[in-house]
Order: structure tokens, then sequence, then C-alpha cells
């Protein structure tokens, strides 16, 4: 098992494509979209060749039709489900004010109203690829 650090900003699947005399790994839109990453900013990076115990092979990306083809692929799936409630530590606020928290392998939960450094119990709402969207269910032992 990879140990993945908690400074870990975001994972993503994407193909190494030959450019010249140069290597490129493109970065989808939606990490920068989500606060994930931002231009202009530096990162390490890191490139593993395996997915879930299994060899990464140049296989044709999959099908986004459905589901399936994601978990069949061996593409990791998000960490979260809907309706799900857990507690998140919100950890910088994203460009449009809202609380940003990151839960196992580095996957980021919105929170509305949130505020670097609380506690929040959440649930979550809506979950896609990158992202998920939560809202506050208690602060504090505090119903919100």
């Amino acid at each position: 098992m990879v140990e993945v650090p908690d400074a870990l900003s975001t994972l993503f699947s994407a193909k190494v494509e030959s450019d010249g005399d140069r290597y490129v790994v493109e970065i989808p839109k939606r990490e920068v979209r989500h606060g994930a990453i931002g231009p202009g900013e530096t990162y390490r990076v890191g490139l593993l060749s395996q997915v879930d115990g299994e060899t990464a092979t140049a296989e044709p990306e999959p099908s986004h039709e459905t589901e399936s083809a994601n978990t069949s692929s061996g593409v990791p799936q998000p960490p979260v489900d809907e309706g799900e409630v857990r507690e998140v530590t919100i950890e910088s606020l994203g460009d449009q004010g809202d609380g940003i928290a990151k839960v196992e392998r580095g996957y980021v939960v919105i929170v509305p109203d949130g505020q670097p450094g609380d506690s929040p119990t959440v649930e979550i709402e809506t979950v896609q690829e990158n992202v998920a969207f939560a809202s506050v269910v208690d602060t504090d032992g505090q119903r919100a």
C-alpha cells in the first residue's frame, strides 16, 4: 500500500504525452476549477505506475458514459458517498468563499460557509469524480 501524505492536493489519472523533445502530463481543468490547485503555482509531482495493485497499461481512456466503466478500469472511486455523514476539517477557502476540506487521497469536499480550522459534521450531498459538495449538519455539538 502506498502511503499518501496529508499535503496531497489532488489525485487524477492522465497519460504521458510526447510533445517534440519533451513529455507532458495534462492537468484536467476541473482540478483548477474546484480549487485543488492553481495556475502559476509550483507543485511536486509524483507518478504512480500501478493502480490498485495492477500495473497500469496504455489502454484507451474508458468511456465516461457509465460509472461501471470507471470501476472496471481500476480508476479510484470517490472515497465518499451521497448521504454519508462525517466530520471534516476545513483547510482553506475556495474562490467562491466556501470551505475546502480534504479527505482520503486528497479528495476535496466543499462546505458552504466553512472557515479554516472548523471541524463540522457534514452530510455529503453531491459526489463527483474529484469533488463532493456537503452541507453542515452539526457544528461543535450544536445542530446547524
